[in-house]
């Protein structure tokens, strides 16, 4: 299959299939911009905090980190930068007969969250929190904390006031890249995200908030990757609805737009935003990832590189690959060169922008423009991993196994369908 060109700007659709088609339930996002300035040019200061991030998540959640005395849960990918304007999306839910009971949810820093409101608690106390597909847990900011990174946070999460809060033992902790932390009591409530509830719902209202999250609009984050990498060792949200019986089906599908239009479809997939079917690839789930197996990368037709595994990841702005593979990927780009050593860019010809695939178990103003795929170490052995820059060029579901959650699960990829 074809993936959108990897470069810093708004990109073609894909051409996929897929072999079954639900539509179950929409959450709508906000649309995900490049590190590029207004006029379209690279910025390398937002494309260096985007790595710095994608390096900090990594090495908090991968066990096969070299960061090994971290804590190996998910939450530790780290935002920063300047607040991006604001376009609204949607989330939904599939198995509703009303579809137009929506929600704006906003792009919140450019392309490096997804965010939207979910409620937490008896009274409901409603969160701007980030969607990410590439960590488990679920956190917020607590009412008590108040100074430092938290002044400036206008949601929190005052447990007193929910008749179903319990207080949970144990305590939630990240260690950051930076030597800071995320930590807090853990509490169980009541979550809902567009009418779907998630009762005794475990998660963590901080009470110490890294820096690096001090000018992030966000009140927290929610996960939706596997079990296996939750700090909180909780089932994570979504998850948690489904065996409730508040969403029917084990599948969840992005759509993440460049302009208006972004959702998150909880429940199933959203037919009305894609061509055809989705096709579907075996999901590897052993680290806790929404990892996809036997990967090949194409550039012009011809194969720069196979036998690897790609991690998909809302949570992550740009692709990254292993130094080497991406290093002879580029060798195959005619006019491309090594932009930025320390970073691992690379540019290519503006006007002879290359024509790069991936496939899994098949074939399938300025004179340069910078990829938006990085050679980068992230402690992912011969894994690549696949972010928005990929994800905003197809329609993507996201299916756990039906009867036991690790037997077949998948990843799909479909044409989105064109306005």
């Amino acid at each position: 299959m074809e993936i959108p060109d990897p470069v810093s700007a708004p990109q073609d659709p894909v051409h996929v299939r897929r072999t079954d088609e639900q539509g179950r339930g929409t959450v709508n996002l906000p649309p995900h911009d490049p590190p590029t300035t207004s006029d379209g040019v690279f910025n390398a200061s937002e494309g260096r905090k985007l790595n710095r991030e994608a390096l900090t998540k990594y090495t908090q959640i991968n066990p096969n980190s070299q960061n090994d005395e971290t804590s190996q849960g998910t939450e530790s990918s780290v935002k920063t930068g300047d607040t991006a304007d604001h376009s609204s999306v949607k989330i939904r839910r599939g198995d509703k007969s009303d579809k137009k009971d929506e929600e704006g949810l906003t792009d919140e820093e450019g392309d490096v969250e997804w965010a939207g409101n979910i409620e937490i608690g008896t009274p409901k106390q409603k969160f701007l929190i980030d969607f990410d597909t590439g960590s488990s847990d679920l956190w917020v900011v607590d009412k008590s904390c108040t100074e430092g990174p938290c002044a400036k946070k206008k949601q929190k999460y005052d447990a007193g006031k929910s008749k179903t809060s319990k207080q949970e033992s144990g305590t939630f902790s990240i260690l950051y890249g930076d030597n800071s932390t995320v930590s807090g009591p853990i509490h169980s409530d009541t979550v809902t995200i567009k009418g779907v509830t998630a009762k005794d719902q475990e998660f963590s209202s901080v009470t110490t908030l890294s820096a690096s999250f001090a000018d992030d609009p966000t009140a927290g984050i929610l996960g939706l990757a596997w079990p296996k990498i939750s700090n909180l060792k909780a089932t994570p949200w979504f998850l948690n609805a489904v065996e409730q019986g508040a969403v029917k089906t084990k599948e969840f599908g992005f759509h993440l737009s460049s302009g208006k239009g972004s959702e998150l479809y909880l429940g199933g997939t959203n037919p009305e935003l894609y061509e055809g079917s989705l096709e579907y690839h075996k999901v590897d789930p052993s680290d806790g990832f929404w990892k996809v197996l036997d990967a090949s990368i194409y550039v012009g037709g011809k194969e720069a590189g196979k036998d690897f595994s790609t991690i998909i990841d809302s949570g992550t702005t740009l692709m990254y690959g292993p130094p080497d593979a991406v290093k002879e990927l580029f060798s195959k780009v005619d006019g491309a060169k090594l932009y930025d050593e320390t970073e691992g860019f690379y540019s290519f010809p503006c006007d002879k922008v290359p024509e790069v695939s991936f496939s899994w178990g098949q074939k399938g103003k300025n004179s340069s423009c910078v990829a938006s795929l990085a050679a980068s170490n992230l402690g992912l052995g011969n894994a690549w991993l696949i972010g928005d820059s990929y994800m905003k060029g197809v329609y993507s579901g996201f299916r756990f196994g039906m009867e036991k959650i690790e037997q077949d699960a998948a990843v799909g990829f479909a044409e989105l369908k064109k306005k």
